[in-house]
């Protein structure tokens, strides 16, 4: 793929750390990341596109950021058949509203890279960057 879209929210710059470790993953396999904040993203290129990154941490009650799930909803019913890699980092719980947000766009026909999203507890740690550039190179791939 030429260019890889990595559309993200961060609030306290985790989950835009994240967001930067995918996209050395993108550049290690000879693709170019474009980091675009989610109140920027152009939703028609990003979805010609055959695979893109969204990024959101847990927010409340381990749930989506209200700008995320508005994109989220507007791009949902178009997903079909797309390869998505969904990341974000959490201060508390388990990962819930990864797992619901993968279901989410699951049942929407997208096709999630890794079969899981990536997730952080807070700051990407070394294994968790490392996970984050293994799937870079994968949507590098598409």
């Amino acid at each position: 793929m030429e260019k890889a879209i990595i559309v993200y929210w961060s609030s306290t710059g985790n989950t835009e750390a994240m967001a930067n470790a995918i996209a050395d993953g993108v550049k290690a396999a000879g693709g170019t990341p474009e980091l675009v904040y989610v109140d920027n993203v152009n939703v028609d290129e990003l979805l010609a596109q055959p695979a893109f990154a969204i990024g959101c941490p847990a927010m409340g009650a381990e749930e989506l950021d209200e700008s995320v799930d508005s994109f989220v909803s507007e791009i949902e019913g178009k997903v079909s058949g797309k390869n998505i890699l969904l990341f974000g980092s959490y201060d508390w719980g388990d990962g819930e509203w990864m797992r619901l947000w993968v279901e989410r766009m699951q049942n929407a026909g997208a096709n999630i890279i890794g079969g899981e999203g990536i997730i952080a507890n807070l700051e990407p740690d070394a294994d968790a960057k490392a996970a984050l550039e293994a799937a870079g190179k994968q949507l590098a791939a598409f």
